[in-house]
This record gives structure tokens, C-alpha cells and sequence, in this order.
């Protein structure tokens, strides 16, 4: 960790870590902002998340030991002066385990994902592709830290690059070698056998693969059997060409009158978006007149012209109860679409929506569609949501006092957009999940939300709000309305500014009660010696408690032997430890153990004042 001096004289945090085939990872904290720049595998560098004022200018793998921060880019305040910054020397290995962890995750998606070396060689299962992107990541960081530990006082750049070429070369080979378990041969209709009162259809098991005209025939013969009584198809993990479609399409008409539930996510992958769209028209064609009440178009890449080429389907719905569009490049356009299609909403239960590009114009079109529903699962994350769409959003789900499961997590509401959410959690008395991670909700935000959350939810069991700068100030909010919510069995206040303050008000939230719990995250939030003690023994002794994440906090060594010292009966309940800095800076005051002392003693009688 470095530290800079922004023009206002508030000191700036520097953090480093590699990321994806010789990309990184760069985060810069502040007291007004966090944001985070991603690029790698092969990409170059992208924006992701935007703080208030700052950008980083990344380099080229070969420099990755210099990083240079600018005022009033990418659109931010301008009015902030210019002023000069040196680069700064930054040591980048090793990588932290979540970026271990990320990168097994790109290799195994893939891996597992159709490409014109699959088709020759032969395309991977996903558990397959897991467990060999496991084996790569492995022996590639055991390659860059030998390498590294010859080096030890060079800035880890080189490793980084080794760790990227080693990954790069492990897996080609891997592609080359194809898949080596042996697949499950789809049994053709006459060896299946007989279910007279089968109602669900699912070719999505076994190797994921393009099929062809003939391997349909095959494949959907059992549809065809005089008497079936299928309500639900499956086609996912199934790469669907022309021939493939005409053979579903007169098969699927003739059972209009009694499919009810279709998933036909990520079957057209591969194929060239002309194809894909004259695949996608025949499919609506094919399912056009049926009352289906759940809907699954994921990953299928749509956008408005995917959308459209499904018209005929969307204009037939109105008994629709369940909707997944997540991850199709729902734009704007795409959004106005999708309203303009669907003729009724009305028993519209669940509406997913994550990982699109909607922004907020794209938002105030759906905040028409959730006005006209009866939600009671609505997930709308990772959509470039700002402050604009975030409010028309929250304003229309006044309306749907069902609500049960809310997941807004990972876009740019801020504090407007948190006001208005307030006022639509007062009327959710049935609510079960929350998650608000990652929403620039601030201290302000923050306490909007936890003061009608308290009175309204009882039955709460997850609840997040990780990633939005929140202080002990806001901290003091959400514990009472944490002391209210005795079913909880998940909490994540990760990525946050609690310090000790903050994470003793928490753990006396915690205190009593709560015997459902089973997992919270404090991880990353600046905590000390004290603050991990008290949250330690707050949940020590919780019947079914199974993971406390205080992992990236400034715990001094002592308080790291005293922490694992309240979980020796039971060591797998607390986990890892190995990016917790004992030397971190507490960039407001330097504080050391005999601080911590006095904090922990000024806070021992300390109670959570809450409503009755």
C-alpha cells in the first residue's frame, strides 16, 4: 500500500493486485471515493466502477510497477485543480487468493464455452473444465513464485508475466488434449425408459455442444410421443443451428396447448448472429400461442435485435409469472423493447435482469414493467444503473409490497436513489433476501435504508451491503436494525470503512440472539485487534455458525494469535487470514494495540438502541 496527497490534503490509497493473463487489478481509496479498473485476458484495460474524482492510467505489463493517478477523468469533476504526481513503485506480487480464485473462474468459463478449437478437439464439461483450470492456476503460480523469490526485491512484474504465460500455454494444452472423462451417451427414444407421467424435458445435461438436424430428431423424438404429458423443456447448453431449428419447430407446435415453462438459455452459442437471429425467429414462431408462465432467455447474447426476432413469442404472454434475461446485452433500446413486446405484466412474479447494459434510460423502461407486476423476485445487478434509472427503479417497486427476494447489487445508485428505495422497504413485510452491495450508498444511503428496513422484513435472512464506503457513523443504523433481525443467517458488510467502531457496533448487534447465523463478512474494512476480537467472540458460540471473513483488515499479529485462539475449539469457522496487513496504516490516525485497548474498554458497555 502507498499513500499520495490529494490537493485537499486527504491522503489517497494505492493497492495493486495481477489479474487474468497478465492484466491487474487497481483499486484507490480515499475519503470520498473507491473504484476499481480491471484489464486482462487479452482485453485492454476497461472501467468498471468510477469514484467521485481521480482515474488510473495503466500500463503495459512491463511497467506494471508504476502507476500514475490523474484528476477530473472520464467525466468526473473537472473543477478539481490539475496537480502533479510521480510514479509510485508498488510490489505486485503475490496475487491476493480472490484473484486466484477469479482467474479459476474466467479459465473454467472458457474452457467450457463452444470455439472453433472446440469443434476440432472437443469441448469440456464444465466440471471438467473446473477441475482443469484448478490444476493450470496451480502450477502456474507455483511456476511465478520460484521465479519470483529469485528476485525478491524487484517490483513483481516479472512474475506477474510468468504467471500469465504459464496459464496461457497450460491451457491451450488443455484445449488441445479435449475432454478425457467419459460423457454420458443421450440415450435415443427407444432405450429411454417409459415415464408416462414425465413432465419435464432436459437435454442440457452431458457435453455442451453444437447439434445438427439429424442429432435433433434424435435428441426431441421422446416430444413426439403420442399421450407425453410435458409442461417444461429444456434446450440449454445446446448450441442450436438452422437444421436443428426447423426439426424443433413443427414439434413444438404441436404442443402449444400444454407447454407451460421453456429454457432456452444459452442455446445459440457459437453461431453467427444472422444464424442465431433466424434460429431465435423460428423458436418464436414454434412457441408463439403458448401460455407459458416461466421464461428463460439467458445468455443468449439478444439484444434488440434478439429481442425482436422473439416478437411474436413475447406478444402472446400474458400469463407470465417468471422472466430470466440475464446477461443478453440488454441495452436501452433493447429494454423499451421488451416493454413494448410483453402485453401483460400482471402476474409477473420473478424478473432477472443481471449482468445487461440496460443504463437508466433502459431502467425507467422497466420501472414501467415492475409498476404493472406482482414481484416478488426481482434481481437487476451488474446494469449501469445510475442515479436517474436507480430512482425510477425504486419508485416503481412501491408497488410491489410481495417482495421477497431484492438483488440491485453492483451499480451506481448513490444516495438519491437510496431515499427513494427507503420508502418501497417500509412496505416489504415479507422480504427474505437484500442485497445492496456495491450501490455508492454511503453513510447517507445507509441509514436511509436501515431505518425503515428495521420496522418492516422480520423475517430477513440475507442481507448485504458490502462495497459502499460506510462508516461507524452509518455502522450505528444498521446495527439496530441488525439487533431486529433475529432470523438472519447471512450478513456481508465487506469492502467497507467500519474500523473497530464500526465492527464492535455490528458484533454487539450480533451478541444475542440470532441463532440462525451462519456467515458474516467484515472483511476488508480497516478492523484492528480490538474490532476482530469482539466480532470474533460475538459469534463464536452461534449453534449453526460456519464462516467469519475478517480477511484484508489491519489485525496486529497478537490480535491474529487471540482471534484464532476464540476459534480453537472449532478453527474452520473462521477463515483466511492471508491478506490481513498487521502493518496497515489507518490513514485518519495511527493507532497501535494500546489504542485498540482503550477502544475496546470505551465500548465495552456499548448498546444498540433501536425501537421496540
Amino acid at each position: 500500500m502507498d499513500t499520495r496527497q490529494h490537493p485537499t490534503g486527504a491522503s489517497l490509497g494505492v493497492s495493486i493486485s495481477p489479474l487474468l493473463f497478465g492484466g491487474f487489478h487497481v483499486s484507490l481509496e480515499n475519503g470520498w471515493s473507491r473504484f476499481v479498473l480491471l484489464a486482462g485476458f487479452w482485453d485492454s484495460c476497461f472501467l468498471t466502477r468510477i469514484g467521485k474524482w481521480g482515474c488510473c492510467n495503466l500500463l503495459n505489463p512491463g511497467e506494471l510497477g508504476s502507476v500514475d493517478v490523474f484528476p477530473g477523468c472520464f467525466g468526473m469533476d473537472s473543477a478539481v485543480e490539475p496537480f502533479q504526481l510521480r510514479p509510485v513503485s508498488i510490489k505486485l506480487w503475490p496475487p491476493s487468493q480472490s484473484t486466484r480464485i477469479m482467474l479459476v473462474e474466467r479459465m473454467t468459463k472458457n474452457l467450457a464455452t463452444p470455439s472453433v478449437l472446440s469443434r476440432k478437439y472437443g469441448l469440456l464439461t464444465l466440471e471438467e473444465a473446473e477441475e482443469d483450470a484448478r490444476h493450470i492456476e496451480e502450477s502456474a503460480f507455483i511456476a511465478a513464485n520460484q521465479h519470483h523469490e529469485k528476485e525478491p526485491d524487484g517490483d513483481g512484474s516479472s512474475a506477474v508475466q510468468l504467471y500469465a504465460k504459464e496459464s496461457s500455454k497450460l491451457m491451450l494444452e488443455v484445449i488441445r488434449r479435449g475432454p478425457t472423462k467419459k460423457i454420458d451417451r443421450e440415450l435415443p427414444a427407444s432405450e429411454k425408459p417409459a415415464g408416462a407421467n414425465e413432465t419435464v424435458f432436459d437435454i442440457s445435461g452431458g457435453r455442451r455442444a453444437f447439434i445438427d438436424g439429424e442429432e435433433a430428431e434424435t435428441l426431441l423424438k421422446p416430444l413426439e410421443t403420442p399421450g407425453n404429458v410435458f409442461k417444461k423443456i429444456c434446450f440449454s447448453n445446446r448450441s442450436f443451428g438452422l437444421d436443428a431449428a426447423r426439426v424443433a419447430e413443427p414439434i413444438l407446435k404441436s404442443l402449444w396447448n400444454q407447454i407451460t415453462e421453456v429454457d432456452i438459455s444459452d442455446f445459440v452459442a457459437g453461431r453467427n448472429e444472422v444464424e442465431a437471429l433466424e434460429v431465435m425467429t423460428i423458436f418464436s414462431s414454434a412457441l408463439e400461442g403458448c401460455r407459458l408462465r416461466y421464461l428463460n432467455l439467458s445468455n443468449n447474447a439478444l439484444g434488440e435485435k434478439g429481442i425482436r426476432a422473439f416478437g411474436p413469442m413475447l406478444k402472446s404472454l400474458t400469463d407470465l409469472e417468471e422472466l430470466y434475461l440475464m446477461n443478453d446485452g440488454i441495452s436501452e433500446e433493447a429494454a423499451r423493447a421488451i416493454c413494448e413486446l410483453l402485453p401483460s405484466t400482471k402476474k409477473l412474479r420473478v424478473l432477472h435482469f443481471h449482468n445487461n447494459m440496460t443504463g437508466d434510460e433502459g431502467a425507467v423502461a422497466i420501472s414501467e414493467m415492475i409498476k404493472h407486476s406482482a414481484l416478488e423476485d426481482f434481481r437487476c445487478s451488474s446494469t449501469r444503473i445510475g442515479s436517474e434509472g436507480g430512482v425510477a427503479l425504486c419508485e416503481a417497486l412501491r408497488t410491489c409490497t410481495q417482495m421477497k427476494k431484492l438483488d440491485l447489487r453492483d451499480n451506481m445508485f448513490g444516495v438519491e436513489a437510496a431515499l427513494a428505495l427507503s420508502q418501497a422497504i417500509s412496505s416489504f413485510s415479507d422480504l427474505t433476501e437484500l442485497y445492496l452491495s456495491y450501490l455508492n450508498l454511503e453513510d447517507e444511503g445507509a441509514e436511509a435504508i436501515a431505518g425503515p428496513l428495521e420496522k418492516s422484513g422480520p423475517s430477513l435472512e440475507v442481507f448485504e451491503m458490502a462495497g459502499n464506503d460506510i462508516s461507524a457513523k452509518g455502522a450505528a443504523a444498521l446495527a439496530s436494525c441488525i439487533t431486529a433481525k433475529q432470523f438472519l443467517t447471512k450478513l456481508n458488510l465487506s469492502e467497507n470503512e467500519l474500523k473497530d467502531e464500526g465492527a464492535i457496533l455490528i458484533a454487539r448487534a450480533l451478541e444475542e440472539g440470532h441463532g440462525q447465523l451462519s456467515e458474516v463478512d467484515l472483511s476488508t474494512n480497516s478492523i484492528r485487534r480490538s474490532g476482530a476480537k469482539v466480532i470474533a467472540q460475538a459469534v463464536v458460540r452461534k449453534p449453526g455458525f460456519k464462516l467469519l471473513n475478517i480477511n484484508a483488515n489491519f489485525i496486529s499479529d497478537d490480535g491474529i494469535d487471540e482471534v484464532k485462539e476464540i476459534f480453537k475449539a472449532c478453527p474452520s469457522l473462521l477463515g483466511p487470514l492471508d491478506e490481513n496487513d498487521p502493518e496497515g496504516e489507518d490513514l485518519d490516525e495511527e493507532v497501535g494495540d494500546e489504542g485498540d485497548d482503550e477502544l475496546e474498554s470505551k465500548l465495552k458497555g456499548l448498546e444498540i438502541k433501536h425501537d421496540e
